[in-house]
C-alpha cells in the first residue's frame, strides 16, 4: 500500500503550483479541450491526406512569426488555436476566484509572495498548454507519408506555438484580476494589441528582410519575456492588500506600461537599425518588475510604539465632594 507522501509532488514545484494543478486536473477546463482538440487533429490529418498538398512556406521560420502557422496547414492551424488561444483563455477566470472570494488575503498572510501567486497560476496554466502540444507533436510526424514534414519549419511552428501561449496566458492571468467581465475583455484587448504590436516592431526589419538569425531569435524571447513578465506584473498589482491615499494604484502603471511599451520598443528598434528592438522589450520588463514594489520595514528597524493614550489626571478621584 503507497502512503501518501509518495502521491505527492515534489517541494521545488511549490505550494502554488501544487494547488493549481489539482484544481485544473479535477474540471473540465482541461479534459475536455484535451479531447476536443486530439478529434480535431485527426479531422486535420484527413483533410490534408485527402488534399495531398504539401504546404509552402513563403514567410521566413522565425519564432513567434504567425504567418507560418497559417501557410503551415490544417492541422497546425488547430494546434495554435486550441494550444494558443482556447487554453489561454481559461486564465481569465483564474484570479477572480481568489480575489472575489478573498483567498488572496489569507495566502498573503502565508510565506507567500504576490509574485509566488500569479506565477504559480501561470506554470500550471502554460504547462496543460506545453503538454497538450506536445500530445499532438506525433500527428505532426504523421504527416511525413504526404511529405509535409519540414524539421525547421514545424521546429519554428512549435516555437511560435509556445511562445504564443505563454504571452496570452499571462496576459489572460492580469486581465483576470479586474471585475466585471466588460473590464477584463479591455485589458486583455490592450495587452493583445500591445504585445502582437511591440513584437512585430521589434521583427519587422527581418520581415522585410526575409532573414531568420540569432537576433530574430533574441527578439522574440524578449518579446516573450517582456510581456509575460507584464502580464504576471498586472495580476500582482491587484493583489495588493493596502494601497496609501498619496500611491498611484499599481494596476494603472501597468496598464500605463503596456500601452507605452510599442512606442518605446519602436524608438529602440529605430535607433538601432531595426535590429536591437530586445533592448526596449527588456527594460520595459525591469520597469514592470520594480513598477509596484511591496513596502517592508527595513531589516533591524524597531517596531513602532503603540499610540496608547495614558490615563486623564484625576480621572481616578471620585467628584463626589465629602
Amino acid at each position: 500500500m503507497h502512503s501518501r507522501a509518495s502521491e505527492d509532488l515534489p517541494d521545488f514545484f511549490g505550494s502554488m503550483l501544487v494547488k493549481e494543478m489539482r484544481q485544473n486536473l479535477r474540471r473540465g477546463s482541461f479534459i475536455v479541450p484535451f479531447l476536443a482538440v486530439h478529434v480535431l487533429a485527426v479531422a486535420a490529418i484527413l483533410v490534408e491526406f485527402q488534399g495531398g498538398r504539401v504546404p509552402s512556406l513563403s514567410v521566413p521560420a522565425g519564432m513567434l512569426n504567425l504567418q507560418i502557422l497559417v501557410d503551415s496547414g490544417p492541422l497546425w492551424w488547430v494546434i495554435g488555436a486550441v494550444c494558443g488561444v482556447v487554453m489561454p483563455a481559461a486564465g481569465l477566470i483564474l484570479m477572480g476566484q481568489e480575489l472575489e472570494e478573498g483567498n488572496h488575503e489569507l495566502l498573503l498572510l502565508t510565506k507567500l509572495s504576490r509574485w509566488s501567486v500569479v506565477r504559480g497560476k501561470f506554470l500550471s496554466l502554460w504547462s496543460l498548454c506545453v503538454l497538450t502540444l506536445s500530445s499532438l507533436l506525433p500527428y505532426v510526424l504523421v504527416r511525413y507519408q504526404v511529405g509535409a514534414i519540414e524539421l525547421v519549419d514545424d521546429l519554428a511552428c512549435t516555437l511560435t506555438v509556445l511562445g504564443w501561449s505563454a504571452i496570452f496566458s499571462a496576459g489572460a492571468i492580469g486581465a483576470s484580476s479586474f471585475k466585471g467581465l466588460g473590464a477584463r475583455v479591455m485589458a486583455m484587448i490592450l495587452f493583445v494589441g500591445s504585445s502582437m504590436a511591440s513584437v512585430f516592431i521589434s521583427l519587422m526589419l527581418f520581415l522585410v528582410e526575409d532573414e531568420v538569425g540569432v537576433m530574430w531569435n533574441l527578439n522574440a524571447v524578449a518579446g516573450i519575456f517582456c510581456f509575460t513578465t507584464l502580464g504576471l506584473a498586472l495580476g500582482r498589482s491587484r493583489l495588493r492588500l493596502v494601497i496609501h491615499a498619496f500611491e498611484v494604484k499599481p494596476s494603472y502603471m501597468v496598464l500605463g506600461l503596456l500601452f507605452f511599451t510599442p512606442f518605446v520598443v519602436g524608438i529602440t528598434t529605430a535607433m538601432s537599425i531595426g535590429y536591437a528592438g530586445l533592448v526596449g522589450l527588456l527594460a520595459m520588463a525591469g520597469v514592470g518588475i520594480y513598477a509596484d514594489v511591496t513596502p517592508k520595514m527595513p531589516v533591524g528597524a524597531a517596531a513602532p510604539q503603540p499610540q496608547i493614550p495614558g490615563p486623564t489626571p484625576g480621572a481616578s478621584k471620585g467628584t463626589l465632594g465629602g
